[in-house]
């Protein structure tokens, strides 16, 4: 029998005292309290989990992307590269933060063409890498190509919480990493993001740009926890930014507390069922799962694959077949309004012509695959998806 893969994981027992506290008190706005407020607690615990200096929690990934990209002082108009394959937040990110978005390619691995980013990095004055659905590109080489330009790099980690990259923590490579706490998250807050620094001006313009207004700011300081040089940050920027109101609520911080406990758990869990269903699914000869980068020590929350050797008319039928059977699956380029599937952003002010990309999004398929699921669960929704390419290729092959 097929597992339900579509609900997230309860939340935490532990979170219902918090969370009755505050319904009782009424007391949700972050910064009502003098000290310590929820949201305060989740940024230091956080912090502390990614081992960086500072963490600012906001309503969304996509709020701390365009947040951080205000912090950077991006002249108007600045280029900022992004991967091809992302989701429609990313660029939309950039258009609000009113800089221009620029596309680069992605290999069938779903990782970013290096020689393609290379060549359209010089004249950007920010680059965002999107480790989409967990998969991260070659950061060494990222890294090194923007350092010798000066171009800074944020980290959109919003599906790569606790994924690691020769040891060292997704979110913590650039000048800023930002994770999303949304529904189908390794945390799930309905809504939410949070993003890490340990630069204290960037993290100063990114709260007050928040909407820390008045002498809020000051919240975010612990005693003797780089407090002098934080101080004098904010201290700069006082009355000097717009402020956006993208503060998250002392609610949602109640109910992400308790999960970042949970983390190392769902992370392995997460993993081990990732990787029995990959390597069950990859026997079939019309399914392939890309190998991760040896660097790399993956944190999956999903699963995605590549049809090989099928028509347009063969994933559609694919699909079908599936989802008839009890799972269901995207192909992120085979419909008109998949928001990851760059030729359906109509907003952009440029829209890049990207094959090879465009290529791999028409087969390339996304699938639920729950941290919660067992090993039989896994096995029975891999037995669904070697049926369905079963069913749909060998009558075309006889």
């Amino acid at each position: 029998m097929l597992p339900n893969m579509h609900d997230a994981e309860p939340i935490p027992e532990t979170a219902r005292a918090e969370i009755e506290r505050l319904l009782k008190s009424g007391d949700l706005f972050r910064y009502t309290a003098a000290q310590d407020a929820p949201v305060t607690l989740l940024e230091r615990d956080f912090a502390a989990l990614m081992g960086t200096k500072y963490a600012l929690a906001v309503s969304s990934c996509s709020a701390a992307l365009f947040l951080s990209l205000k912090a950077l002082g991006l002249s108007q108009n600045a280029r900022v590269l992004i991967p091809g394959f992302t989701f429609a937040a990313v660029p939309s990110a950039v258009v609000h933060a009113d800089c221009i978005p620029v596309l680069c390619e992605v290999g069938e691995n779903y990782r970013i063409d290096l020689a393609d980013f290379e060549a359209r990095l010089p004249g950007c004055e920010a680059v965002i890498i999107s480790h989409m659905r967990g998969h991260t590109s070659d950061m060494d080489a990222v890294l090194k190509l923007c350092s010798e330009l000066g171009v800074p790099v944020i980290e959109d980690a919003a599906h790569s919480l606790g994924t690691l990259w020769n040891g060292q923590k997704i979110g913590t490579l650039g000048c800023i990493g930002c994770f999303s706490f949304q529904s189908y998250k390794l945390v799930n807050a309905g809504e939410g993001g949070i993003l890490i620094t340990d630069d204290a001006d960037l993290v100063a313009r990114a709260v007050i740009l928040s909407g820390a207004y008045e002498h809020n700011w000051a919240k975010h300081m612990s005693p003797g926890d780089n407090s002098a040089e934080l101080e004098q940050a904010f201290a700069r920027w006082q009355n000097k930014l717009p402020l956006y109101n993208l503060r998250l609520s002392n609610l949602s911080a109640a109910v992400i507390r308790p999960q970042l406990t949970e983390i190392p758990r769902r992370v392995a869990d997460g993993r081990r069922n990732h990787d029995h269903t990959a390597e069950r699914i990859n026997a079939s000869p019309w399914i392939s799962v890309p190998d991760k980068l040896p660097p790399e020590i993956r944190a999956p929350d999903s699963l995605q694959f590549n049809l090989v050797d099928m028509t347009d008319e063969d994933v559609r039928a694919f699909v079908k077949e599936a989802d008839a059977q009890g799972v269901k699956v995207q192909v992120f380029g085979l419909t008109t309004d998949n928001a990851r599937a760059y030729w359906n952003w109509e907003f952009l002010p440029e829209m890049p012509k990207l094959p090879a990309t465009r290529k791999m999004l028409m087969r390339a398929c996304d699938t639920r695959l729950p941290a919660r699921l067992t090993q039989s669960d896994c096995d029975a929704v891999a037995d669904v998806l070697i049926r369905a390419a079963q069913k749909v290729m060998e009558p075309a092959c006889a």
